[in-house]
């Protein structure tokens, strides 16, 4: 799978896509066995796939977000909110003054809890942006692939995130990823950040990775962005 765009203007001008994917990942620690890169490579997979499925001008990832709460690992890099609010905001003026009316933002990062704001504000006079996946689209896909671990224990570079890396960059996943397995309740979070609740970085179930998971995964939300893209061009 080619997750980067390779498009050209010539290219972009015979699509005439009313509808433009920005893929939003982060910067951030996955623990010993993914890379840093990991929502990037997550949400650029997502954001390639319904961009081929459906024909829309697929746009290169934001690679750096709102990862505060894993600070306290070496590599972890993080922007504010109000800068990615700012980011998603001129990137929707630019779009429109091209003739892209709607944009989809494919999240891959759970910590970017400001993008759900952003959507709703731009939403107020009629549909114009929207957010991928969902809850209800990954709970489906994780269904669907065949996926062992919950949502709530399977937070950081888990069953999910593995899967799909074994599946669009194998290469990028170090050897002893199924040795690094950790669950942990993680109430408070947002006040006492990761470290609070695991050493390794970790909290899921590596180990119940597959590819065959990751490749099902993201048949699965192929399929389920269709009702995405309905409602936003009605």
């Amino acid at each position: 799978m080619n997750l980067w765009t390779t498009a050209t203007t010539t290219e972009a001008a015979r699509r005439a896509a009313s509808v433009a994917v920005l893929p939003v990942g982060s910067f951030e620690q996955h623990g010993s066995y993914l890379p840093l890169a990991t929502d990037t490579i997550v949400a650029s997979a997502i954001a390639a796939a319904v961009a081929d499925r459906y024909d829309l001008l697929l746009l290169p990832p934001i690679t750096i977000s709102c990862s505060h709460e894993h600070a306290a690992w070496p590599g972890t890099v993080s922007i504010s909110a109000r800068t990615l609010d700012a980011i998603i905001t001129d990137v929707r003026e630019s779009l429109q003054h091209s003739g892209v009316e709607r944009l989809v933002i494919v999240n891959g990062h759970g910590g970017n809890y400001v993008l759900s704001n952003v959507v709703q504000q731009a939403n107020v006079a009629r549909p114009q942006l929207a957010l991928f996946p969902n809850r209800q689209a990954w709970e489906v896909a994780c269904q669907d692939a065949g996926i062992v671990s919950s949502m709530h224990d399977d937070m950081h570079a888990g069953e999910i995130e593995t899967s799909v890396l074994l599946e669009v960059a194998p290469e990028s996943v170090r050897e002893g990823y199924d040795r690094e397995d950790h669950v942990a309740e993680h109430p408070h979070l947002l006040t006492l950040g990761m470290r609070a609740y695991t050493e390794s970085g970790v909290i899921g179930r590596p180990s119940l990775a597959s590819s065959d998971k990751g490749r099902l995964l993201l048949a699965s939300l192929t399929a389920s962005f269709r009702e995405t893209l309905e409602f936003l061009n009605k």
